[in-house]
């Protein structure tokens, strides 16, 4: 294999020009909406003859539907990657003969809707690439799911292109550092401009890839402010799994997750579908999407001494999560008034959010709201806008010995009226059916007893996920087959 050459800290426009002039690199650019913006940027650098074998725009629907077939929605993952699909082939087979043998071929595509006349549309679009890193090796893939954020068509435009070409040149140079690929994605860029929510690498060489760890990474390096993944860790587009339906959030640290945040989301849900069958008068129960939300301010509060996020307890984390069935939001949102506007971006339904008395207690607390102009008034005219509820599991105060509920808890004297207000009105709801057994269960206490070699933390958790944690060795449990010393040690 050729060594590669350096390509740290190039313009957009030298990141073209050295595909442009690298003899091996030959591929096809399919473009949907929004113009050419990508491969213009090929043709503009120079040398564009040696790297692209075609360029096509297939915006007229019926052009589309007559090259990729039929499709139910045009700016989708299934459309992009079945033009992906189509082109690669096709490249193959009209030159795989020729110049198989010393060409890494690719095939680019996208298909994005920018920016209306009338700037009422969703600014959102699907990129991907299909490539070689050898010729004649078998092909590899990386999808993207961005949203521009420029307020006019064309900054979009430019935008488009920019992170087109750092795609196309990251996936030839940099597929073997998929940390560093991932953070070059958005060079000449800033979150401001592009946001990207979804990276799906696929192929021989993203083999030894954690879909979940690079999920973290795009919230992480600031590309997005939430990404999503499945229980069994295939990373999910979020406006796609919650577009137009209720949703639910558990928000904790799940480290680990215990009865009580599985007895939190179970019975709050009980209450939410009944809340939303009688607001959309639903004969059926509803379809509710369900999730558990890991904030990057809980991640980072586990951080070393380097203050790098511990990337093992976030998967062990995620690991626990996934033997529960959950789905994982990874959010920058510490307030949750930012969270609640996030989700209604991708829904008009209800929403609800479920929480403990600690929670609701910090959720009242001035302090976090002193950067904004209103306060905890205006958090809270955000955060319960349209038809949000939060659902408050109670408290066993151990002191008073005392179950805290929604309808006993104090707020300070001067929220006291407002907390009332929003109680009375069904903004906040306390869950009335829970198991009275989960009440004195926290994580903490079962990490204490995880160090303590106490085994009574195992009734504390679900049984899958004490299996996994002594299997795996998780949060400080011994791992199979360690020395008696090295254990203690740890």
């Amino acid at each position: 294999m050729e060594a590669k050459t350096d390509h740290d800290d190039l313009t957009t426009q030298q990141k073209a020009l050295a595909v442009n002039l690298d003899k091996r690199k030959y591929g096809t650019f399919a473009e949907i909406g929004a113009g050419q913006e990508v491969v213009r940027w090929f043709f503009q650098a120079g040398g564009a003859a040696g790297t692209i074998a075609k360029s096509i725009s297939a915006y007229d629907m019926t052009v589309s539907d007559a090259i990729y077939g039929p499709s139910i929605r045009y700016v989708s993952r299934d459309r992009l990657e079945t033009m992906l699909n189509y082109e690669y082939a096709l490249l193959q087979e009209r030159l795989g003969a020729r110049r198989g043998a010393e060409t890494d071929f690719f095939a680019f595509a996208d298909t994005v809707a920018a920016r209306n006349y009338l700037g009422t549309n969703e600014c959102h679009g699907w990129m991907g690439i299909k490539f070689q890193a050898t010729p004649g090796a078998a092909p590899s893939q990386i999808v993207l799911h961005v949203r521009m954020l420029d307020k006019d068509n064309i900054s979009q435009q430019q935008a488009l292109g920019v992170v087109g070409v750092n795609l196309i040149h990251g996936a030839l140079y940099l597929y073997d550092r998929p940390d560093e690929l991932i953070r070059a994605l958005i060079d000449d860029l800033s979150s401001a401009r592009i946001e990207i929510d979804m990276v799906k690498f696929s192929g021989p060489e993203f083999g030894s890839i954690d879909h979940r760890l690079m999920s973290l990474k795009l919230v992480q390096l600031d590309l997005s402010d939430a990404a999503m993944f499945s229980a069994d860790g295939e990373v999910l587009q979020p406006s796609e799994v919650l577009h137009k339906k209720p949703i639910l959030v558990e928000r904790g640290s799940f480290r680990p997750v215990t009865n009580v945040n599985l007895d939190m989301l179970q019975a709050a849900r009980l209450q939410f579908v009944n809340h939303v069958a009688l607001q959309e008068g639903a004969s059926a129960e509803p379809e509710v999407v369900t999730l558990m939300e890991l904030t990057m301010r809980n991640l980072r509060s586990t951080c070393g001494a380097d203050g790098e996020i511990d990337y093992d307890d976030f998967l062990a984390r995620a690991d626990v999560l996934a033997a529960t069935g959950a789905t994982v939001l990874i959010s920058d949102y510490f307030e949750y008034y930012r969270l609640a506007s996030y989700l209604r971006r991708c829904t008009k339904r209800p929403i609800g959010i479920t929480m403990g008395v600690p929670s609701l207690i910090d959720l009242f607390d001035e302090q976090y709201y002193e950067h904004l102009e209103g306060g905890i008034l205006e958090s809270f005219g955000r955060l319960f806008r349209n038809d949000l509820k939060l659902y408050v599991y109670p408290l066993f105060d151990e002191s008073t010995r005392q179950l805290v509920t929604v309808q006993r808890l104090k707020v300070p004297p001067r929220l006291q009226g407002l907390y009332e207000h929003l109680c009375e009105n069904g903004y906040i709801e306390s869950i009335d059916f829970y198991n009275r057994d989960y009440l004195r269960i926290f994580s903490r206490d079962v990490l204490r007893k995880i160090a303590e070699r106490d085994p009574s933390w195992e009734e504390m958790v679900p049984p899958a996920v004490a299996g996994l944690i002594k299997e795996r060795g998780f949060f400080g449990y011994p791992k199979p087959g360690a020395p008696k010393a090295e254990v203690a040690e740890g």
